[in-house]
């Protein structure tokens, strides 16, 4: 079973963005529109790669959002990337865990963007395995990402359960033979998982 982590385990780090920008003067998802200009070269899908470093994105980040407008330091961005540990999703976690599902955390990340964050570190526990894209050099939604996580884990897509909170992640999953959940709302997702592994999650 692949969980994503921002946005699944936790809160969206979108809510953080969007504080961001209303305490800013920035308009609404501004931050998203500018990771969504060429989503796979651009400063987010280099860092999660990591093909450049904290304080090289900051500066990219940084050049890019304002050709859009307004200049907003990468460095601000990377601040907001993870919000509060959902415990009900670690709850699932464990009677996952104690049902004997093999359990494999499918991040997009930022190398050392946790922080000294223990929750995140104690969820994180529970996996049997984590697929970093800022260790591995590769990232959702590229195919290789989803086959390096199959071959770690041991298992064939079509035995996989994969939950993200973004369709792009999920198409390509999905193509391969997964069961994709969309998160939007935790508890739904959770009664979603629970009726296609037939165990009571909520």
């Amino acid at each position: 079973m692949f969980w994503d982590f921002g946005g699944v385990i936790t809160s969206s780090p979108f809510e953080a963005f969007n504080r961001y920008e209303e305490a800013n003067g920035l308009p609404h998802d501004f931050i998203r529109s500018v990771n969504s200009v060429d989503p796979d070269t651009n400063a987010w899908a280099k860092i999660e790669r990591r093909e450049v470093s904290a304080a090289e994105f900051d500066s990219l980040f940084a050049d890019e959002s304002e050709r859009l407008g307004y200049r907003v330091p990468g460095g601000d961005v990377l601040n907001c990337l993870y919000g509060s540990v959902r415990p009900e999703m670690v709850a699932a976690l464990d009677r996952l865990h104690d049902e004997g599902f093999i359990l494999a955390c499918l991040t997009n990340n930022v190398l050392g963007s946790t922080g000294d964050r223990p929750d995140v570190d104690d969820a994180m526990s529970r996996f049997d395995h984590i697929i970093e894209s800022s260790k591995v050099g590769v990232r959702k939604p590229e195919r290789e990402f989803y086959e390096l996580a199959c071959a770690t884990a041991g298992v064939e897509p079509s035995d996989v359960v994969f939950l993200d909170d973004l369709g792009i992640n999920l198409k390509p999953a999905a193509a391969m033979g997964m069961v994709t959940i969309k998160v939007v709302d935790w508890r739904e997702s959770l009664r979603e998982l629970g009726a296609v592994l037939g165990i009571n999650l909520v």
